[in-house]
């Protein structure tokens, strides 16, 4: 049985293509929502963008007919903005305020009514990504969905980029005598993805283990190229540290995702193996950091200054991680040695749209807070002979549109997988103190 959709602002601000999500369905517009979406296409971020977007998109859609009456779109659907059935009357007992949500919701239960009076009555279902938008409909006995189709995967099946088999004896030890392993022959029935880690123990005695990284082309276990010699003063600390320090010295990995919760070393080991790679090595010649401008609870407005001025609040975790790699002990020293140096460049992202970066280090912090439209449009900023590494995490996000399925930095891990150029590591165990570890896991 077909249904009838009836769509939220936040569901197109979030994915402005979402009216293609519901196959051949009747999904319906209300005229406040089109009012809501005209209100936010003046913004310069991305959801003054999405609004943009929808603005273009519904304009397109006159060509096909008047939308109060109902266009047919590609997927069979039918399409319709809807001016009737606003009448708040059957809400002023439960809501009594005039608000967008309200008239939304109003839509949606005089729609209903008007269904259960039809011969075979049509479900009427409310999508929408606000949680207290559909209790408020549960109340009101309409039945409501968030909208999951921007999701890329469910929090709990994101790629790890670490995998631990228990294997025979002989596997173990053929793989020592030959520092390589074949893994089609060993495990034939298993796929596994470029750069991939596997971790294999012993089915006898667990203590027996061995560590490697899949080839590019996913056939072949190897040996880890790079030692425990310390990187910056900075020595891995547990095995995913050291598997994160494979993918971040390895320069044909061009493209290096990190995920962990806050204290299991992401930043200090990107910076870490940047600074190697740019001072030492000298492999690239320029170290850029970057994150977005998200701020954790109410923000503090405008910042006085120029503008290296008004971006040192929010890029402090990056350089407080600086400081501690260049152990300075006065303030003011970390801006003389940098302003030395000038191969480290601390930026906003706001910055990025329209460069080309060439021959560089880049790090991404904060990813999880980016949307997909905007970690594409930063890995699209990258150059020949560059390398760029997203850190995050995806349980700790401030934008008020994502959640751990459908942030940027998720939409990576997934997308890259299984692509040559690219390895994934999540980082488990917190080694920024006792105190933090255990924050992270009970809190």
């Amino acid at each position: 049985m077909k249904k009838i959709y009836v769509l939220d602002t936040n569901v197109l601000l979030q994915d402005p293509r979402a009216m293609f999500s519901f196959a051949d369905n009747e999904i319906v517009l209300p005229a406040v929502v089109l009012e809501e979406i005209d209100s936010k296409k003046r913004y310069m971020d991305e959801i003054g963008r999405n609004a943009r977007y929808v603005s273009r998109l519904l304009d397109s859609f006159r060509e096909l007919g008047h939308l109060h009456q109902g266009i047919t779109l590609e997927t069979g659907g039918l399409f319709r903005v809807e001016l009737n059935h606003s009448s708040l009357h059957k809400l002023q007992k439960q809501f009594t305020e005039f608000t967008n949500d309200n008239r939304i919701l109003a839509v949606a239960l005089n729609l209903q009514e008007e269904e259960n009076l039809a011969p075979t009555p049509r479900p009427v279902i409310l999508v929408s990504k606000d949680a207290l938008m559909r209790v408020k409909a549960d109340a009101l006995g309409l039945k409501a969905e968030d909208f999951l189709s921007d999701r890329v995967v469910e929090h709990s099946s994101i790629y790890a980029g670490c995998q631990k088999l228990t294997v025979a004896s002989h596997i173990i030890q053929t793989y020592y005598a030959s520092r390589k392993l074949n893994l089609s022959a060993c495990f034939p029935r298993t796929r596994f993805y470029p750069h991939q880690f596997l971790i294999l123990k012993d089915e006898i005695n667990p203590s027996i283990s061995a560590i490697g990284k899949v080839d590019a082309e996913g056939r072949t276990l190897e040996m880890l190229v790079t030692n425990d010699d310390p990187v910056w003063g900075i020595r891995a600390r547990n095995v995913q540290q050291r598997m994160a320090m494979e993918l971040l010295l390895r320069e044909e990995i061009p493209l290096v995702t990190m995920t962990g919760k806050a204290g299991t070393g992401k930043t200090l080991l990107a910076l870490a193996a940047g600074l190697l790679q740019i001072e030492d090595l000298q492999t690239y010649k320029k170290l850029l950091v970057a994150r977005p401008i998200v701020p954790l609870g109410k923000d503090i407005g405008f910042l006085p200054g120029e503008k290296e001025e008004k971006l040192r609040p929010w890029m402090q975790p990056i350089y407080d991680n600086l400081e501690y790699l260049f152990n300075t002990k006065h303030p003011g020293d970390l801006d003389k040695i940098l302003a030395g140096m000038g191969s480290i460049q601390v930026e906003a992202l706001t910055y990025i749209r329209g460069r080309s970066i060439p021959g560089q280090f880049i790090i991404i912090d904060e990813a999880q807070n980016l949307t997909k439209h905007e970690v594409k449009t930063i890995l699209t900023r990258v150059g020949e002979g560059s390398k760029i590494v997203l850190m995050g995490d995806p349980e700790q996000i401030d934008h008020p549109y994502l959640d751990e399925s459908n942030n940027g930095l998720t939409y990576v891990v997934e997308m890259f997988k299984a692509q040559k150029l690219a390895g994934h590591i999540k980082l488990e165990k917190g080694e920024r103190s006792v105190l933090a570890q255990l924050a992270a896991d009970l809190l």
